[in-house]
């Protein structure tokens, strides 16, 4: 049986402005062999809408095994989500394999677009010390090469007034991203593109696998990827990560078991959609959109009188930009330090306990939470800077 469904369109608003295009080296980029777009490199300039800027700003590589460009799902989508969280984003149009250009053409190309929003910081009204990186698949081995070799410089590069601004990213996001060129689990195809016929040899297969080139100066990272894609298989993405843990790099790994290769987004998706909001929240507890003086916070939970068992304090302001801290509660005490304690001034503070602390109280899951202090309105705080102590008392 043929069922005809009608559907309801739902359009999202669009920014009105387009985004400026950009060429990296407006004089003529190094090792060009025309002046073609294929030949010179530039990125598509997307600013935050003015409501909604904060001064961030990400560098996107829009992925395509080092042959094409995933220019719409892995650019520009990524671009005005980006926007919609208040970030500048710059997509870049880097140079290709399929194009006769071969490393370290790719490397220089992002580390240009990352010294070029640097250095164009005032203009777009973005912070120089708050610029990250973001790419999928090929783009995402661009972008762990843009957090591993930031300082190397290729003989061929320019050396003008915006070379001198630093190319490391302040985070990074390889996003199911090609990392080992020499592994079994490596993506031939991104390798040959890459290195190109005079140069697709171990020696250099190893030298641009970045899992063998995490410091501990690499930038922050986030991972996202899927136990089912097979075209750049789980490996990757996991042996950046175990490289970021032994060099002591703050990394966050995401590993959905549903979903094939090139997802992007996939806002759509109830489940995989939702990466990009832990993307979004840790960003958000890092300050990158909002730089936020915090401090260390200590105190007891009780519940009717009795330290909580189990449980957790909540500390969050109005500002959706602002970092929000956790602190576990466990016998009744908690405490967070300095680096992951609440924001200096007034917070809003949410606590969950186990039912089990207070006899007789069925919940769904076996917990309860409470916003409010019994008889005294919103429970907020006041956070000063240095070292907080909180007695904290709840009647059930």
């Amino acid at each position: 049986m043929r069922h005809i469904l009608p559907l309801l369109l739902v359009s999202l608003p669009l920014q009105a402005a387009e985004p400026a295009k950009v060429r990296l080296w407006p004089q003529g980029a190094p090792m060009a062999r025309g002046q073609e777009d294929k030949d010179q490199p530039f990125v598509y300039v997307w600013p935050a809408p003015k409501e909604k800027a904060n001064g961030a700003a990400f560098v996107v590589c829009p992925g395509g095994g080092y042959g094409g460009l995933a220019a719409d799902h892995e650019g520009a989508q990524v671009a005005r989500w980006l926007n919609g969280l208040g970030v500048t984003a710059f997509v870049l149009h880097y140079r290709l394999g399929s194009q006769g250009y071969h490393y370290p053409v790719q490397l220089m190309d992002v580390q240009r677009a990352i010294r070029h929003a640097r250095a164009h910081a005032g203009e777009h009204g973005i912070d120089p010390g708050r610029v990250g990186i973001i790419g999928f698949s090929a783009g995402g081995h661009l972008t762990s090469m843009a957090a591993t070799l930031f300082d190397e410089k290729p003989a061929q590069m320019t050396n003008d007034a915006v070379d001198q601004f630093s190319a490391r990213p302040d985070v990074a996001a390889p996003t199911y991203p090609v990392i080992s060129m020499i592994d079994e689990f490596a993506h031939s195809g991104s390798r040959k593109n890459l290195l190109g016929p005079d140069n697709n040899t171990d020696e250099m297969a190893r030298q641009v696998s970045t899992h063998l080139r995490v410091t501990p100066r690499t930038p922050p990272v986030f991972l996202f990827q899927t136990d089912e894609d097979t075209v750049v298989p789980a490996e990757n993405a996991v042996q950046f990560y175990l490289a970021c843990r032994k060099h002591g790099v703050p990394a966050e790994l995401h590993c959905y078991r549903p979903g094939p290769h090139g997802v992007g987004l996939y806002l759509g998706d109830p489940v995989l959609g939702t990466w990009s909001g832990h993307l979004r929240d840790w960003l958000r507890d890092q300050g990158f959109f909002k730089p936020s003086p915090r401090a260390s916070v200590s105190g007891t939970l009780t519940v009717n009188g009795a330290p909580v068992s189990w449980g957790s304090v909540i500390f969050s302001t109005d500002d959706a930009a602002a970092p929000v801290a956790c602190a576990r509660v466990m016998r009744g005490k908690f405490k967070l330090d300095a680096a992951n304690g609440p924001v200096v001034g007034k917070a809003r503070l949410t606590v969950s306990h186990s039912a089990a602390d207070v006899p007789g109280l069925d919940t769904a899951d076996g917990t309860a939470a409470a916003e409010q202090k019994p008889g005294s309105g919103a429970w907020v705080v006041e956070i000063q800077a240095g070292e907080n102590t909180l007695d904290l008392q709840l009647t059930r």
